[in-house]
């Protein structure tokens, strides 16, 4: 970690903080594999800037440093607190005119502890770590570091790769007066697990750091959701089971719970997964419906209508009540997708008897499905309930009924509702109409004739 630099560069009220101009060199700049610094929004990116902040952030990006503090001098603005946030949280893009804005604005006021953690958050995020240091030392004499301050150091380090550095910012964080207590943890493994594929490197900050601090469910909680980003079900498996040992069943950590449940289902241990759920309600530990929804989506995406059902009779248990039309469609959609000809018609009865409609493309796709697996009343008892409870748009599903009654030889009933759909005026497609007709004139002369009748209904519909 870079040691503070004692020699002054430019004073505020006799502090010192670095100038833009100091010829210190950030480790970084030594890394071949430093990451690659990210474009910060400007105040050109900003919705919304005061007339204040933007005259100074136009002097921040057009003047050479030598001449910043006399141009804003000259526009007579005052540096309020507000102003001198807003200037700072839009000026990471530029961190040296940002030390000449913060340098400007200091001169005839204190500056406020929120600013200053600002101006360390610019000099961090950009690699400035010897500048940012210095500013940490005056906040120290001035007495307004805090745990915020720590957590923008630790995300900074961790942000370009220097997770040692990060480490051993915790380790002197008492001898800056800030307490390292478990929040000062947590923030530290948050900032290591936000990074790609470091949950481990946390795991060890963790295992080093408890000897000291008490963890919470809080660090176990950012472990596992570590584990889920990084698919790692081996590890999660091994940080529940310590955080269940340490602080046993808790409701207060569902939410814990249910990413390490999400990990296991992303693994595809469903079945470890559906376990755990039963366990966490003998200990009245219930999901949330979130938790439920998402479980449902990663289970239809893998076409998995098994388990989907398993979790939702889960569900059912849990919570006493229906969840809403998108749970409903979705689980409908991946019992369809698999062809699960018995489950679809009794999942669509309990759709219909809490009266949640599925979707058109669901309707479709189902009658479809249905008179393929040659369960044409079941086909028919969802276009009815279509037409009764105006799911719009209809199309789909009638022309899809009418296709599948005439691949099952059904040509009368093909005739029934295609006179039906014509007299309600619902569009027939030509294609439909051309498989019908190849199958009405190859069955007798009476229904090539009755065929010919309905074309002509269809054309003059369609007029």
């Amino acid at each position: 970690m870079e040691v503070m630099d004692e020699s002054p560069d430019f004073v505020i009220k006799n502090k010192i903080i670095p100038s833009s101009s100091s010829t210190t060199t950030s480790p970084t700049s030594h890394n071949p594999h430093r990451p690659t610094r990210p474009r910060f929004p400007t105040h050109l990116d900003a919705p919304y800037i005061s007339s204040s902040a933007r005259i100074i952030c136009e002097i921040l990006a057009h003047a050479s440093s030598d001449d910043i503090e006399s141009a804003l001098a000259c526009t007579g603005i005052i540096p309020t607190p507000d102003l001198v946030h807003e200037v700072l949280q839009l000026s990471y893009d530029s961190p040296s005119s940002a030390v000449d804005f913060f340098r400007w604005a200091g001169r005839g006021q204190r500056l406020s502890p929120y600013a200053w953690n600002l101006m360390v958050d610019v000099l961090g995020k950009n690699g400035r770590f010897e500048q940012m240091w210095n500013a940490v030392r005056v906040m120290k004499e001035d007495g307004v570091l805090s745990l915020p301050t720590f957590a923008s150091i630790f995300d900074s380090y961790c942000g370009a790769g220097k997770y040692d550095e990060a480490v051993m910012s915790f380790d002197v964080m008492s001898m800056h007066g800030v307490e390292q207590d478990v929040v000062a943890v947590n923030s530290l493994l948050s900032a290591i697990c936000r990074q790609e594929n470091q949950t481990s490197r946390a795991l060890e900050f963790l295992n080093r750091v408890k000897k000291i601090v008490d963890p919470d469910g809080d660090s176990f909680a950012i472990l596992l959701e570590g584990w889920e980003k990084e698919g790692n079900v081996e590890e999660a498996n091994k940080t529940f089971g310590e955080m269940v040992e340490r602080f046993e069943w808790n409701p207060e950590h569902v939410l814990a719970y249910e990413t390490f449940l999400i990990t296991l289902i992303r693994g595809k241990q469903v079945d470890e997964a559906l376990k755990f759920l039963r366990v966490m309600k003998g200990e009245n530990c219930f999901p949330t419906l979130k938790f439920f929804s998402n479980a449902l989506d990663i289970l239809v995406k893998l076409n998995d209508s098994t388990h989907a059902v398993q979790l939702w009779d889960i569900m059912m248990v849990f919570h006493g009540a229906f969840p809403d039309s998108l749970t409903y469609n979705m689980i409908f959609e991946c019992l369809i997708k698999n062809k699960r000809v018995h489950e679809v018609e009794k999942f669509f009865h309990e759709m219909i008897k809490n009266e949640w409609q599925p979707t058109p493309l669901n309707c479709a796709t189902a009658i479809t499905m249905l008179l393929d697996a040659d369960e044409p009343e079941i086909a028919i008892e969802i276009w009815n309930y279509i037409l009764e409870n105006g799911i719009l748009p209809l199309e789909a599903s009638a022309n899809e009924l009418l296709v599948g009654l005439r691949n099952l030889g059904r040509l009368s009933d093909v005739r029934r509702f295609a006179e039906e759909m014509l007299n309600r005026r619902i569009l027939i497609y030509e294609v439909t109409m051309h498989k019908l007709k190849k199958a009405f004139y190859n069955e007798s002369r009476s229904m090539r004739d009755i065929f010919d009748s309905l074309e002509r209904r269809c054309k003059t519909s369609q007029m």
